[in-house]
């Protein structure tokens, strides 16, 4: 099991420290952080919380999952890592919608 956890349908108020704060009861935590919307700053309602041990991560989505946090029912899950997009790969030319700019055969 991953050690990282999405954590879904957080308070607009919730911040870093409270998130940190509601899971460190399960294990030492080297990150915890609430994302916010680049362009206001606003939290986007969902944050990640790593733990140093995949157990204590485990054992967090198992009591947390569906708790209240902040006055809402919150939803803890694996955090997936970003899967690497098709246009990454270097093979792949041109701007734009997918397909455009490509070679046909």
């Amino acid at each position: 099991m991953s050690r990282k956890l999405f954590v879904g349908g957080l308070s607009w108020s919730t911040t870093d420290a409270r998130l940190k704060e509601a899971f460190e009861e399960y294990g030492e935590i080297s990150e915890a952080v609430v994302i916010s919307d680049r362009d206001t700053g606003r939290s986007r309602g969902f944050g990640f919380i790593t733990f140093r041990e995949p157990a204590s991560a485990k054992a967090a989505l198992n009591e947390m999952n569906g708790a209240s946090l902040d006055g809402r029912e919150i939803r803890v899950d694996s955090a997936q890592d970003k899967r690497k997009s098709r246009f990454d790969d270097k093979s792949v030319r041109g701007h734009g919608p997918a397909g455009y700019g490509r070679r046909r055969n």
